[in-house]
């Protein structure tokens, strides 16, 4: 996200007037200095980089000041490539202004200096300079991969190095702009020194879009690490589907926008294999997939050997919603699988045309442990939100709720 500048401003009475009109009079006089263009003010103000001249390091302060006691300094903007603003301060006497924020990398600046005289006539002066490229870079990559999602889908920023210090954190927090619907209040989560995933407090609302976009490229992170420019990512939303997987019950209800829909028999995990509780985010589909006990730490009189079809994977260990004609008997019944929540085919082929990548499947009244909240697919939805905001490096410490940080860091479609 862009560092917002403090960009102090000396305004007279008369530079006021002038920022009404160039045909306006200023406190009555009938001979406005102010009235004709701002004159050049190369000889009133020194710079101390040099315009056009060889790249300068972004780490060295930038400077503007006066010279030869005939004008003061008004007000100063420095723009860099990208339209972001360089803050600044700028003395109470109008003699001179310095950055406030470290300088980005491997940018060009250009810097607009507003002066006004002794009669309070404006001048102006403008050069622009880049700095030299970073050293070291850090890469952003967002995910998941472009395309239509449920509305449990996080967002995720993979960091190319890891990042410890909590002040480079909150950079790299404010450098990652997440565009939602009006009013979705959301928040970044460290999982761990290189991994970040956004979700908002509640599910994204149905069919809208959510953009992602780093704001870092060039800006200093930490010990001459810069931001590297990434590919910003857009997700389009669909419905809200929610599935509930009740395993003491052993039927399953999917619901569509808040209505159910379909309420299928089922059977879970048995003893020893239950499957775990917890909401869970659909990870992906497999019309086939070859399942193995061994390829999970099964084996002996447990062992299997099975073709799957109409597989809906749900974390990385291997739990799936898939069909299971061989335990049709206890559908409704029982639980008897290895920990996959197990349908007739036809149910299965039914929920595997319904179900997309992003949708909620939630496993209640299992006897098993809970749904691990990272490292094991998406459990990001089983972490209270207060807890989670205290995994952002911005909010962390702060009041729950729609706070100015909140807020600057989530930029609302209209």
């Amino acid at each position: 996200m862009k560092h917002s500048p403090r960009l102090w401003t000396v305004l007279s009475c008369s530079l006021l007037v002038a920022s009404l009109g160039a045909g306006a009079t200023a406190c009555g006089s009938g001979d406005n200095p102010l009235s004709a263009r701002p004159y050049d003010a190369g000889e009133q103000v020194a710079f101390n980089q040099a315009a056009g001249g060889r790249p300068v390091d972004p780490n060295k302060p930038l400077e503007v000041t006066t010279k030869g006691g005939e004008a003061r300094i008004t007000d100063v903007t420095v723009v860099d490539t990208h339209g972001r603003r360089l803050a600044g301060e700028l003395s109470a006497k109008g003699d001179r202004w310095h950055n406030t924020a470290s300088m980005a990398a491997g940018v060009r600046y250009t810097v607009t200096v507003s002066t006004e005289n002794g009669k309070g006539a404006p001048g102006q002066r403008t050069i622009s300079f880049d700095t030299t490229p970073a050293k070291g870079v850090l890469k952003v990559e967002f995910g998941p991969e472009e395309g239509k999602y449920g509305v449990g889908q996080p967002l995720t920023a993979d960091l190319s190095e890891p990042v410890k210090d909590k002040a480079a954190r909150a950079v790299v927090e404010r450098g990652l702009v997440v565009t939602a619907p009006a009013g979705v209040e959301g928040a970044w989560h460290w999982v761990d020194d290189k991994t970040l995933h956004y979700r908002p407090k509640e599910y994204w609302p149905a069919n809208t879009e959510v953009s992602v976009r780093s704001n870092l490229e060039g800006v200093l992170i930490q010990d001459h690490l810069y931001g590297a420019a990434a590919k910003p990512l857009k997700l389009e939303i669909g419905d809200r589907v929610e599935v509930t997987t009740d395993a003491s019950s052993h039927y399953l209800t999917f619901k569509r926008n808040g209505e159910v829909i379909n309420t299928i028999p089922v059977t879970t995990g048995k003893p020893g294999f239950s499957t775990r509780n917890g909401v869970k985010v659909v990870l992906g589909k497999q019309y086939y997939v070859q399942m193995r006990g061994d390829t999970v730490g099964i084996g002996g009189s447990e062992y299997y050997n099975l073709p799957v079809y109409y597989a809906t994977r749900v974390t990385w260990s291997g739990e799936y919603v898939h069909a299971a004609p061989w335990s049709v008997g206890s559908h409704g019944y029982a639980n008897v699988s290895h920990g996959c929540t197990g349908m007739s085919t036809g149910n299965a082929a039914w929920f595997y045309e319904n179900i997309t990548e992003g949708d909620i499947v939630q496993v209640i009244n299992s006897i098993g442990d809970d749904m691990d909240i990272f490292g094991n697919g998406f459990g990001d939805w089983n972490m209270d939100w207060k807890d989670w905001r205290q995994g952002s490096a911005l909010l962390k410490g702060t009041q729950e709720g729609r706070s100015p940080v909140d807020q600057a860091r989530l930029r609302p479609t209209v």
